[in-house]
């Protein structure tokens, strides 16, 4: 598996707060069979666009001299759309997903629809690919408003421990996959205990075993190699199946 949304840069977000958390989730992950990760700690359009900050790279440096070699690290962000991005910053790719052309974006939770979609579009005009980090955050998410996003060539990364949630959002998260329209899925671990593995093995148990390859393993790959991504056939979610996750995890 490959994570492509986590925030275990050290100390420089709301994510882990050193090095030797970070390598300690690190750890565990490659015990469940994370294979790759990318480092995307929260940055503004604002900020990015004056450039990325140096106390980015010195937490990479600081955490790749002691990280285990799995699982592989690569570097990307997680952007808040607060403005509009500069042809540079696209052009050059800096901050996108190890350098390809997708960018792992996300919206204030109460973004209108009209909001997301301008901003979206603006993305995709410079030649980028919008993965929007966690969609069923968002209260104008339904399948008709991310088929929308889609149209203009955007992407949809969901929350994996989320997809497992009893509240609204987790029931959104599971909408998009039974609708076929998550492309991937991620932990979102703040150096805590989220982990990617958890959804992709109950997917699979649950008759999802090309839709959990493809949101965890294949998708992924193919971003960091800057391919087109595999469509993700829908995976009836239904009540029943939802039902027996819960009773587990309660």
């Amino acid at each position: 598996m490959i994570d492509l949304h986590c925030h275990l840069l050290p100390a420089v977000d709301d994510g882990s707060r050193s090095v030797e958390q970070s390598v300690a989730v690190l750890q565990e992950m490659a015990r469940h069979g994370v294979a790759g990760v990318c480092l995307t700690p929260h940055l503004p359009v604002s900020q990015l666009n004056k450039g990325i900050p140096a106390a980015y790279d010195r937490a990479f440096d600081a955490l790749k001299e002691r990280a285990p070699e799995v699982p592989f690290l690569a570097r990307g962000l997680e952007v808040m759309i607060d403005g509009l991005l500069s042809e540079q910053v696209a052009s050059t790719r800096r901050g996108t997903l190890g350098g390809s052309r997708y960018i792992l974006v996300e919206f204030p939770h109460m973004v209108p629809r009209a909001v997301a979609l301008s901003s979206l579009n603006s993305i995709v005009a410079l030649g980028l690919v919008p993965l929007v980090a966690h969609p069923e955050r968002y209260g104008c998410c339904d399948p008709d408003t991310v088929r929308s996003w889609r149209a203009l060539g955007a992407c949809m990364q969901v929350d994996a421990t989320t997809l497992l949630s009893s509240r609204s959002r987790g029931k959104r998260a599971r909408e998009l996959v039974s609708h076929g329209l998550a492309d991937i899925m991620a932990a979102d671990n703040h150096g805590d205990g989220r982990l990617i593995s958890i959804a992709f093995h109950v997917l699979k148990d649950r008759g999802g075993e090309l839709q959990a390859d493809l949101l965890a393993r294949h998708n992924p790959q193919r971003i960091l190699d800057n391919q087109e991504l595999l469509p993700v056939p829908p995976l009836p979610l239904h009540a029943s199946w939802w039902d027996r996750i819960r009773a587990v995890f309660e």
